[in-house]
């Protein structure tokens, strides 16, 4: 199953991050950029098969979701697997242009981002791990 890994702590620093996305363009501006910003790792994962299979052996503090990928339509529902995997405090953040056609309860789970973005403002809002949970989200309907 899923390794164990050291989870990012709540400085801001950023650990080992999943980019999911068949964009080879995007993904190496997205990896540039977490890399700039200090991130300890950065995986490239272009369709659901292949994520599936580097999630058994690797446990990412952090997992940037494409919504459409080559493979699947449904790239969106990876977010709904983490738990299954035995993955424990992974953020999601989804990268798409079709934030659309997230379910609303999936795009509970992480910030979206709508493709064309800024790199930085994704490295903002994984270093700040906003909607990283339930628990931040029930912290900000709160607060």
């Amino acid at each position: 199953m899923a390794g164990t890994g050291k989870r990012a702590s709540a400085t801001g620093r950023i650990g080992h991050v999943l980019l999911v996305e068949d964009d080879a363009l995007i993904a190496l501006a997205l990896e540039d950029a977490l890399k700039e910003a200090g991130a300890a790792r950065v995986s490239w994962c272009a369709t659901v098969a292949s994520t599936m299979a580097v999630l058994e052996s690797e446990n990412p503090d952090t997992i940037v979701l494409d919504v459409h990928l080559s493979d699947a339509d449904d790239g969106w529902a990876l977010a709904e697997l983490i738990p299954q995997l035995g993955l424990r405090n992974v953020q999601i953040v989804f990268s798409t242009g079709a934030p659309d056609d997230i379910p609303e309860d999936i795009a509970a789970l992480g910030p979206i981002f709508e493709k064309p973005y800024d790199p930085a403002d994704l490295v903002e809002a994984i270093r700040s791990r906003k909607g990283a949970g339930l628990i931040s989200r029930l912290r900000d309907a709160l607060g």
